[in-house]
């Protein structure tokens, strides 16, 4: 049977990762259930701290902006059908976990190189990771805190139920630079609070 026609499409958040050379997308990981609340601090950038009276009221950068989410992962409704799988979790867990770690294949070459008296390694380039909420929010972050209370496990201690907290900082041109594609998604960010602005402008 079909679903009532006019109930609302469920849109979900998601962490998109793209490649850092051409931008294109390499993965995406949905949040199986979308958080209860999303946590977000703004620090003000201003020009001068100190007692200079024409530059009290200059900003000199975006806010820097500060994410927080609490996430469910589960697997026991997919056990309860019979549907158990054979790692558990562990593959939603390692799509997250595997964003903040290097490739494997770089730090191996990175090894190489220290190994042939090169003695300037360049750090591994991460993918750009974007953090997808609505369509008022879209961005560039980083993952700056990452942890994971696992909660219940299989017969083989594979987990099947955890919780996952995340903080994110988003990233602005400050960061990126104007002709970066993060950088762009950044200011088209910036360009829809502003189109939100004049609605309410708009209603009072």
């Amino acid at each position: 049977m079909s679903s009532f026609p006019q109930s609302p499409r469920l849109v979900k958040g998601s962490l998109v990762l793209l490649d850092p050379d051409t931008y294109q997308p390499k993965w995406a990981i949905t949040l199986q259930y979308n958080p209860d609340t999303l946590s977000r601090t703004l620090q003000v950038q201003a020009a001068s701290e100190g007692g200079d009276r024409s530059e009290a009221l200059r900003l000199k950068a975006p806010p820097v902006e500060t994410i927080k989410i609490d996430a469910e992962i589960d697997a026991t409704d997919q056990l309860e059908k019979g549907r158990a799988t054979e790692h558990g979790i562990h593959p939603e867990l390692a799509a997250l976990e595997t964003i903040i770690y290097p490739e494997r294949q770089s730090l191996l070459r990175n090894k190489g190189l220290a190994a042939s008296g090169q003695l300037e390694i360049i750090p591994v380039q991460a993918p750009l990771c974007l953090f997808v909420w609505n369509a008022n929010r879209t961005f560039p972050v980083r993952i700056t805190d990452f942890s994971i209370t696992e909660e219940a496990f299989d017969t083989s201690l594979n987990p099947i139920r955890a919780k996952v907290s995340l903080s994110m900082r988003v990233l602005n041109v400050n960061d990126l630079g104007f002709s970066n594609t993060g950088g762009s998604l950044f200011m088209n960010y910036l360009l829809k609070k502003e189109q939100l602005r004049s609605k309410y402008n708009d209603s009072s």
